[in-house]
């Protein structure tokens, strides 16, 4: 089951943002330190953080919180 605290914090930490202000409209078209290199950077952390691998093709595709949260359920559902 997704800890969604837990990845509020890790993106907070990646991004450089207050954890409070990530929320279901966040995106890389609202947060200006979401570039590329903090996108790479955000999916080695929840890789880390969560004992996940994010296939390539999810990788690329997950630019939003939301689409994070239906990404990471679907991995971590299939590791419980």
């Amino acid at each position: 089951m997704l800890n969604e605290n837990k990845l509020k914090q890790v993106m907070a930490v990646v991004l450089k943002v207050d954890p409070s202000s990530i929320n279901e409209a966040s995106s890389m078209d609202n947060i200006k330190t979401w570039d590329s290199l903090g996108h790479m950077n955000l999916i080695l952390a929840l890789e880390d953080e969560f004992k996940i691998t994010i296939p390539d093709e999810d990788a690329g595709n997950i630019s939003s919180y939301r689409l994070i949260k239906v990404v990471l359920g679907e991995l971590l559902d299939g590791v419980a």
